[in-house]
Formats: C-alpha cells, structure tokens, sequence
C-alpha cells in the first residue's frame, strides 16, 4: 500500500469515527432496526396465522354446538401436556415479565406452539378466554431465540423481549401504537424503559403490517355519537371510569383467588381442567347459549350498537375466571374488552351517556385497571374509536388505573412508582410479593 493510499485510509477513518461521535445513536438505530425488521416478518406472521386459526376454530365450534360436550376431556389433555413436557413453560406472561426484570436462560422455543396449540383446544371446545396471552408468548418465545446470534447483553434482552411483547400485542389487535407503550408499560408500574422506545415501536409497527401483508382483518369499532367534553359529560366519565376500576379489581382477585382454589383442591394439575371444563360445558348446556364463550366479539360490537342488560359483563367474568384459572390457556384481554364493553353499555341505564361512547370507554378501561397500562389503553382508544374519544377514554383509564389499587392479572409485575403514597414502601415489589 502506497503512502497516498495509507493518508487516505486513515482519513476515511477518521472521517468515519467524526460522523459516529457527531452521530452516536446511528448503530443502535441501525442495530434494532434489523433486529426489529426480523422481529415484526416473524411475529408479525405467526400472529396472522393465529388470528386466522382462531376464526375457523371459532366458526367450526358455534356450528357444530355439540363439541363442546368435549371440553373436559381435551382440558385433560391440554393439562397432560404442560404437567409433563411444559412445567418450564407454564408461567406464560409473567415468565416473560419475569425476564425483563432478571433476563436468565433463554426463553424455550416450545411455549410459541404449546401455548397455540392450547388456545387453540380451548376456543375450539368452547372454553371462554382471549388472544393476547398467546401472541405474547408465542411473540416472546421466537423473539428469545435471537438473544445468541446477535450476541445480547442482559440489558439488550430486556429491550428483545419488550420488542417482542409490543410486536405480538400490536399486531393481533391492530394497534401497533398501543402494543408499543404496551411493552414498554406492562412489566413495571409507573416507569417507562426509555431505551426500549425504538425497538417497540419499530417492532410493532413492523409486525402489524407484516400481519396486514396476510390480507387477515381486524375488527372495527365505531361509537354512534360523542358529546363535546363539557362538565357534565366529563363527571359521568369520572363516575363510569369509577365504575370500571371496580370491576377491573374484582377481576384481577378473583382470577387469582380462583386459581388458588383449584391448586389447593386438586392436587394433580392434569385434572384441573376437567372440573373447569366440567363446570363450563354443564353451564353452556344449561343456559342454552355460546354467548359468554369463546373471545365474544359478536357480542362486544353488540354493545357499541343497543343497551345490554346488567349480567352480561358478570357472566362473562363467571366463565373467563373458570375457564383460565383451571388451567385451559389463552389470554384475559379479550375478555376484558367484553366485560367493559357490556359493562359500559349497561351503565347507560344509570350514567346519561351515549352507551356506544361508555362501551367504548370500558373497553379499554377495564383492561387499563385490571392490567395497569392506562398509557396504553388511551392510545388503544384513540387508535379504535378516534381520537375525538380521547378524553372520554383517557379520563375512564386514568380513574380505573387507580381505583384498582394494588391489583394485577400478571402477579410477576412490579410496581415502579405506586398508585398513592400510602403504598410507597412497595417499590419495585411484585405482586407475588405482596
């Protein structure tokens, strides 16, 4: 190499190396934007295929009502299968949430189709459960998979499985704004981990149109009629927001109060999920009706467009609380949307708003309480229904958030900044803690 050709590379170098120092945040952007790319093509897929399954499984079962009959037997099979190869997988949510806070071995690749296969057999049979604890663990698991050929730190696997867990939120509901604040929100109350802000939202973005690449729909909302923000409607909102913390409380303990009693009365799990399964499919029979099975979208656009009854949400609660805490897999947000919906519908009896705007409003805000994500759940909201709901919305979340007091349907969330200042010797305790 010549000395003209040395004086040159050095300052190509050095030219190089002054970009970078003027420029510092350029690799990590480039960095998580590839990981991001492979992230949203692979999560993004496996939410499309899922959402797909989901509708034939859904269709086949309210056609052929009869199957349901077998919802204990394969309860038996789906609790086999988790006693006997899955224990290290069974923690589902809150094993991810647990390896944000202290990332250990890599998550097992086997929770993506086990949990599937599990959500599958319980929408199939006609257990009463969602959709958002499957895409994020089947998120998590592809996710974790990438930790040892890009090389991540421990730091950097938190942000992978924050990526992960906004990717499959945002793509199997279609808000890929609220998957992002999602993953950044869900796992420590009251902080966000701003280093994962790129990551999350490039990955849910990314996989929500790679979900919309597969031409697989989503369901639209739409509220009749909204009142402009005077003092009045405001105050109703507070009242129905009030309304909603309650029974994202009542949901949040009794799910964990309920599973506490099927593991003290039956002590081998398997069996779990045949009296769950037993109960369910006795009730379905004797009520003459799916409407409180499966996710119940039918019904949850039902709420946007007449006044439900009263015992809609409560019955709704019922079957999800049996079908989950026995054992059978899926997630709780789905049905939280049902719950608040018809809760929000009903509460038009007595809170003089239009009943879509309170359907709407407890749509997101029961989960908001039951979760503790009230940022997500506005952006939710507002990616849903508009952004002229958004003080509606905002106010209902922010009054569930905290009136739900110290309560979550994930027990491995840790409480970041508490609700109050009574609660302020709870800092970075968990649920499980408590």
């Amino acid at each position: 190499m010549s000395k003209h050709q040395r004086n040159l590379s050095r300052k190509t170098r050095l030219h190089t190396i002054s970009f970078f120092r003027k420029y510092p945040a350029l690799p990590y952007i480039f960095k998580w934007l590839c990981i991001s790319l492979i992230i949203g093509a692979l999560i993004g897929t496996a939410s499309a295929g899922f959402l797909q399954s989901l509708e034939w499984v859904t269709n086949f079962r309210e056609n052929h009502i009869w199957i349901i009959a077998f919802l204990p037997v394969t309860g038996f099979f789906v609790g086999l299968l988790y006693y006997y190869f899955g224990k290290d997988v069974e923690a589902g949510n809150n094993l991810l949430i647990d390896n944000i806070h202290d990332p250990k071995e890599i998550i097992p690749l086997k929770m993506a189709p086990f949990v599937y296969l599990g959500t599958i057999i319980t929408h199939f049979f006609g257990g009463s459960a969602g959709r958002e604890g499957t895409a994020l663990q089947m998120a998590g698991a592809i996710a974790d998979q990438l930790s040892k050929p890009f090389k991540l730190d421990k730091n950097e696997r938190r942000i992978l499985i924050i990526s992960a867990i906004a990717a499959g939120f945002g793509s199997v509901f279609g808000t890929p704004l609220a998957g992002a604040v999602f993953g950044l929100e869900v796992f420590l109350i009251g902080r966000i981990r701003y280093n994962a802000i790129f990551p999350a939202f490039a990955s849910a973005i990314l996989a929500d149109w790679t979900t919309n690449l597969w031409n697989v729909k989503h369901t639209h909302y739409h509220i009749d009629f909204i009142p402009k923000p005077e003092f009045l409607p405001v105050l109703y909102s507070i009242l129905a927001g009030i309304a909603f913390g309650i029974c994202a409380a009542t949901f949040s303990k009794s799910i964990h109060w309920m599973g506490s009693v099927f593991k003290s009365k039956i002590k081998y799990p398997p069996f779990r999920p045949v009296i769950g399964g037993i109960i369910v499919a006795v009730a379905v029979f004797a009520m003459g009706t799916t409407r409180y099975i499966g996710l119940g979208i039918p019904i949850i656009l039902e709420s946007f467009e007449k006044q439900l009854p009263l015992y809609d949400f409560a019955l709704k609660m019922i079957f999800t609380i049996i079908t989950l805490s026995a054992g059978f897999k899926g997630g709780e947000v789905t049905p939280l949307f049902f719950i608040g919906a018809t809760l929000g519908s009903a509460l038009s009896l007595f809170i003089p708003l239009p009943f879509g705007l309170l359907a709407g409003m407890g749509f997101v805000a029961v989960f908001a309480g039951a979760t503790n994500t009230p940022l997500a759940c506005i952006l939710m909201g507002i990616e849903l229904f508009g952004a002229e709901s958004g003080i509606y919305v905002a106010i209902a979340c922010i009054v569930s958030y905290l009136l739900s007091g110290n309560n979550s349907i994930y027990s491995k969330q840790k409480i970041g900044e508490a609700k109050n200042r009574r609660f302020e010797n709870l800092h970075d305790k968990s649920f499980s803690d408590l």
